[in-house]
């Protein structure tokens, strides 16, 4: 392997060839690019279920093109086939012979959703003095409900796409919250690099707008309540955010050697150049206040990309209090006084908080704007907080040349992951 394929640690540099992503925003990349930049919100009024009761009654919501009722289940598989198909596509292997790699997904925790459980609990199998969770046992151990299996399975969609797909090996679902379509990339790199595969698929997708996902969140004060404008409730790191707003989408990405991609003609999208993970066990939603694993995780990464600097980072950003205080602190601690001229932006504010799928989904977008050369804004940055100091591309998006990006997953539990995504120039430079 010659030189000009070796990172400056002497590693296979991993290119993306190619990137599929749905969100509220639409299907596809061309859509999706075309509303970011023109600074479009996905986030709706929820006409899926009654809202009534509810303190937060908006999302950024996927329909469903094909599954009714509404199944989480069905809806998360159908936008990860939407969005792998649309990368495969992209990188020229869409053959129909199968993908000659292994397949790492991110996926919700398995769970029955509203649907089937109120089905369930009307139509269970009667139990004698038997309360309704029994019934709903008896009816799972009866098998009853067909296709109940697949609900509560955590393989379940992994399996689904590789049957599609054609992915060799066992494929690898993962859940690490919020940084889970990062972590699905960092594996498929690592698998690279270490010279197990010369290609991976990398994806995330979610589809939590159901009343348990918003009940429980609300729980947590963690959503959103300002209802009456949903367009204008995700207002990342101004002074008067509130929460995030939930949301459904899929990210997907074709990771593989630099001299794979050369070999067969691929176009090099961008360079997956530093990866960085951290975590942290103080709180089941908090970050630790001193910032150790978010500041480990943007260090790590930034350490391993070999980057003192970036052009841009795709920041978090999901318009939380604290979460939105913890990155600006964060990202001040590794980039130091360079910080004050990097754009710092954050997509949520027009596609909301994708959850599962957001580091997939934000990989994209951060590839996107590498190839474009244009800074996606943050909008609804109408009341700027002053303990956060940052160009958050305030409303308007910007041309600029744009190398390198940093792109922040940061997740319940304390996890986090970061990617470095860069130019091919800058990779080999």
């Amino acid at each position: 392997m010659g030189l000009q394929y070796l990172d400056k640690k002497g590693r296979p540099l991993v290119a993306v060839t190619g990137m599929g992503v749905v969100t509220s925003l639409g299907r596809g990349k061309a859509v999706n690019w075309q509303g970011l930049t023109s600074g479009s919100s996905g986030i709706r009024h929820i006409t899926r279920f009654p809202t009534d009761g509810l303190r937060t009654t908006i999302a950024g919501t996927v329909e469903s093109a094909a599954s009714q009722p509404y199944s989480a289940y069905e809806l998360a598989s159908e936008i990860a086939e939407d969005a792998i198909a649309e990368a495969l596509v992209q990188a020229g292997l869409d053959t129909g012979e199968g993908f000659d790699g292994p397949l790492f997904i991110a996926t919700p925790p398995s769970e029955f959703e509203w649907p089937l459980l109120s089905e369930l609990y009307r139509n269970g199998s009667p139990v004698e003095g038997g309360t309704a969770y029994a019934r709903m046992l008896a009816a799972a151990r009866t098998g009853k409900f067909e296709g109940m299996a697949r609900h509560l399975e955590f393989a379940s969609i992994a399996s689904r796409l590789q049957d599609r797909f054609g992915t060799k090996g066992e494929p690898i679902s993962l859940c690490t919250a919020c940084a889970s379509g990062a972590t699905a990339i960092q594996m498929g790199v690592e698998a690279i690099r270490r010279g197990e595969t010369q290609m991976a698929l990398c994806g995330a997708t979610d589809a939590t707008v159901h009343p348990e996902g918003l009940v429980r969140f609300s729980l947590l004060s963690a959503l959103s309540t300002k209802n009456d404008t949903p367009e204008k409730a995700s207002k990342p790191f101004s002074r008067n955010r509130d929460g995030f707003v939930i949301a459904e989408g899929a990210g997907a990405v074709v990771v593989e050697s630099l001299a794979s991609a050369e070999a067969r003609g691929a176009a090099v999208l961008g360079i997956v150049l530093g990866c960085g993970e951290k975590a942290d066990d103080y709180h089941r939603t908090r970050s630790k206040p001193d910032g150790s694993a978010i500041i480990g995780a943007i260090r790590g990464a930034m350490v391993d990309a070999g980057l003192e600097t970036v052009d841009y980072v795709n920041a978090h950003g999901t318009s939380t209090p604290e979460n939105d205080k913890m990155e600006y602190f964060s990202l001040r601690a590794v980039l130091g006084n360079t910080l004050d001229r990097t754009p710092v932006s954050s997509n949520k504010s027009m596609v909301g908080h994708t959850l599962i799928a957001a580091g997939a989904v934000e990989a994209v977008f951060s590839l996107l704007t590498l190839a474009n050369g244009i800074l996606p804004p943050t909008v609804n940055y109408d009341d700027p907080d002053p303990e956060l100091p940052l160009d958050v591309v305030p409303n308007t998006s910007r041309a600029a040349e744009v190398n390198s990006v940093l792109s922040n997953s940061f997740g319940f539990g304390g996890q986090n992951a970061c990617l470095v995504f860069s130019s091919l120039k800058e990779a080999v430079s």
